[in-house]
C-alpha cells in the first residue's frame, strides 16, 4: 500500500504558526508519526508539502497509478481550488481531507470545501490526530478491498 501525505500552504510552519489553533506539533512531527504507523502496518507513506497550488496539482497528477490512496490537508486551497478538486476527480483510490482546527467553528468561509466534494472522509478538529485517523480508515479501507 502507498499512501500520499500531501499539505498545502503554510503547513510548514507548524508549530509556531498560530499554536493555540494549530497546536504545538510540527509538520515534521506528524510526518515522523505517520510514516512510523504507516510501516507499522504494511504501508509506505511519501510525504510532501508545498506553498505552490500547481506543484499540489502535479504531485496529484504523479499519484495517479502509482499511490494506492491520499490523504490530504489543502488548507487555505480548501475553500478556493476548483484545480485541487479536479486534479483530485481525476485519481482513483480513496481520499481524506483533514483539518487540524475545527473549520465549522471558524470563520464563514472556510465552512466551504471544494476539496470535500471529492473526498471520501473529512476529520477536522483533532488536531495531529485527525492524521493518524485518516491513516488508519485508509489502511482499512484498502485492505476489505482487498480481501472482501
Amino acid at each position: 500500500m502507498n499512501i500520499l501525505l500531501l499539505n498545502g500552504p503554510n503547513l510548514n510552519l507548524l508549530g509556531d504558526r498560530e499554536p493555540e489553533i494549530y497546536g504545538a506539533t510540527t509538520l515534521a512531527d506528524i510526518e515522523h508519526a505517520l510514516a512510523r504507523r504507516a510501516a507499522e502496518q504494511g504501508a509506505e507513506l511519501t510525504a510532501f508539502q508545498t506553498n505552490h497550488e500547481g506543484d499540489a496539482i502535479e504531485r496529484i497528477h504523479a499519484a495517479r497509478g502509482a499511490m494506492d490512496a491520499i490523504i490530504i490537508n489543502p488548507a487555505a486551497w480548501t475553500h478556493t481550488s476548483v484545480a485541487l478538486l479536479d486534479a483530485l476527480n481525476a485519481f482513483g483510490g480513496p481520499v481524506v481531507e483533514v483539518h487540524l482546527s475545527n473549520v465549522h467553528q471558524r470563520e464563514a468561509f472556510r465552512h466551504h470545501s471544494y476539496v470535500s466534494k471529492r473526498a471520501d472522509g473529512v476529520i477536522a478538529g483533532l488536531g495531529a490526530f485527525g492524521y493518524a485517523a485518516a491513516l488508519d480508515f485508509i489502511i482499512q479501507h484498502l485492505g476489505e478491498a482487498r480481501f472482501p
